[in-house]
């Protein structure tokens, strides 16, 4: 491969020495996969586990962003390393994330101790990339103990998040429709902590209100999901929020779900590989598998047998 296998500890070096451009490399390397990609997560499976890995989901107008820019503030303010993956829609053309760094993070930029990466779904399902269980493996060894998880959106798809985050908070807002949508969703198998953003607004003590009627309903382990207001853009309830993460973080060592969750967490990245391991092989086969639609399309072949025929 291209880098040593010192160049490679010493590129690892340097960014678990805070150099975002190095922590940029190693990630990036992820992200192109191959050979130089499992050289990486090799070398850094010794660090990794001590992040705490927050997922940030909810429906597009919620206000996540703001609400993460929020956080990154409150958290830093408690001494935190906080690093946030921000997953966006892939652009049809180029793969790359539509939307970009997000602005409103911006005013982090120039602090060391914040580290943004916009990443790509790549049309992965669940709101997610499928590189993300190997990046928060980067973040994690790398000195980050909070690495913050932005999603996509929220919907049927989106229990992914509850696989990959210890923490996953569920974002809603007044208007966004009411607690019944919400549970139709699929969120409150989702969350560990619900907020209603923008309380400023009307409708906010009515949407907390039906969502606590559901989380009322529901049947929990010893935990049970609280259900705060906050307005992030006006920075207040934040600091509430950070509270139940920490109450939420301390139930899950007490408990020994936090072990579970990261079992379940390497479960999925290992699949998420072995899966990535197929659609490479399925690449490679594109003119096979390009003859086989065209058999299907007309009629010679059922899609069944079309598809065992590539296994």
């Amino acid at each position: 491969m291209p880098d040593t296998a010192g160049a490679l500890l010493e590129l690892i070096a340097g960014a678990q020495d805070g150099d975002v451009r190095k922590i940029a490399r190693l990630i990036s390397k992820i992200e192109d996969g191959g050979v130089e990609a499992r050289e990486v997560l090799r070398a850094l499976a010794t660090y990794s586990g001590r992040a705490h890995v927050i997922g940030l989901t909810g429906a597009p107008g919620v206000g996540k962003s703001t609400t993460t820019s929020a956080l990154v503030t409150a958290l830093r303010s408690a001494g935190h390393r906080v690093a946030v993956l921000a997953v966006d829609p892939s652009s049809p053309f180029s793969g790359g994330a539509l939307l970009g760094d997000r602005i409103r993070m911006q005013r982090h930029s120039g602090d060391e101790g914040v580290y943004i990466r916009s990443m790509a779904s790549r049309g992965h399902l669940g709101g997610l990339s499928a590189t993300t269980p190997q990046v928060i493996r980067v973040l994690d060894a790398t000195g980050f103990d909070i690495v913050i998880i932005e999603t996509v959106g929220v919907g049927q798809s989106e229990v992914e998040i509850a696989a990959t985050a210890d923490t996953s908070i569920v974002l809603l807002a007044p208007g966004m429709g009411d607690g019944i949508q919400a549970a139709k969703a699929g969120i409150l198998e989702i969350g560990d902590i619900f907020v209603v953003n923008k309380a400023d607004r009307d409708g906010a003590d009515s949407t907390a209100r039906e969502i606590r009627h559901m989380v009322e309903l529901g049947t929990w382990h010893g935990w049970k999901p609280p259900v705060l207001k906050a307005s992030a853009a006006q920075g207040t309830g934040i600091d509430e929020v950070v509270d139940e993460m920490n109450a939420h973080r301390a139930w899950l060592a007490e408990s020994g779900e936090d072990r579970v969750r990261r079992h379940r967490r390497v479960r999925e990245e290992i699949t998420a590989l072995i899966l990535g391991a197929v659609r490479e092989r399925l690449a490679e086969r594109r003119d096979e598998l390009e003859a086989l639609a065209d058999a299907v399309l007309a009629g010679d072949l059922d899609a069944y047998a079309a598809a065992e025929s590539l296994t």
